[in-house]
């Protein structure tokens, strides 16, 4: 018996357009969390300056 799955690996038409709207594009465009968004430039930056992927953050 074939199960019907609520959420699909595969991109459905109308994702990618609300994509964009969602997502924010620059650290800045954060609202609050100043402090969050200062630690996230540094860790960003140093990856940056050593050419290395960042290590995971949640």
């Amino acid at each position: 018996m074939a199960e019907e799955r609520m959420i699909q690996p595969e991109v459905v038409d109308g994702d990618l357009a609300l994509d964009p709207g969602l997502r924010p594009q620059v650290l800045d465009d954060f609202v609050g969390q100043d402090q969050a968004r200062g630690n996230l430039k540094v860790f960003i930056e140093a990856a940056r300056s050593r050419a290395e992927a960042m290590d995971h953050v949640l």
